[in-house]
């Protein structure tokens, strides 16, 4: 018994040893597993991360190349606008000259109209009314004043 209690101990260091460098290995298997594993995890994640990046990068592109698109209608509406301002400017400007010398026009006229013959005899008047009867320029305007209308203005 004492050979065989000396055989077990004996025997339990080597499987004991054994058993120990299995486990050492398994356990340095898992650990490269392990390792490797989180090499492709961070590689994807480095991959995933990279890829948004090229799509916000492309996104800010296509945004710079909108907003330069848009800047330019804004300038070029503008500048349209600014040029229809100031042909809306100018043609105020002559409606109300043209305003004004329809009004002179018209005071004229009235002054002609009213004032014809108030000053004659009735002889010259008589006269004076013959020959603004015979002018063909009287007959159709007389005692008419000018009208103006917005399709005078034109161009």
């Amino acid at each position: 018994m004492a050979s065989s209690s000396g055989n077990s101990s004996g025997s339990t260091p080597t499987q004991n040893s054994g058993s120990e460098e299995d486990l050492q290995l398994l356990m340095d298997q898992r650990k490269r597993k392990r390792m490797q594993s989180n090499r492709e995890s961070a590689r994807r994640s480095r991959m995933r991360k990279q890829k948004q990046l090229d799509d916000l990068m492309a996104l800010v592109a296509d945004l710079r190349k909108d907003k330069n698109q848009i800047m330019t209608s804004i300038n070029l509406t503008t500048q349209h606008y600014i040029n229809v301002e100031a042909e809306n400017s100018i043609l105020k400007a002559q409606v109300i000259e043209l305003s004004q010398r329809l009004d002179s026009l018209n005071e004229i006229l009235n002054y002609i109209n009213t004032n014809s013959g108030v000053y004659e005899t009735d002889q010259t008047l008589q006269t004076s009314a013959d020959s603004c009867m015979m002018n063909p320029l009287n007959l159709l305007y007389l005692n008419q004043p000018i009208m103006a209308s917005a399709d005078m203005f034109r161009y």
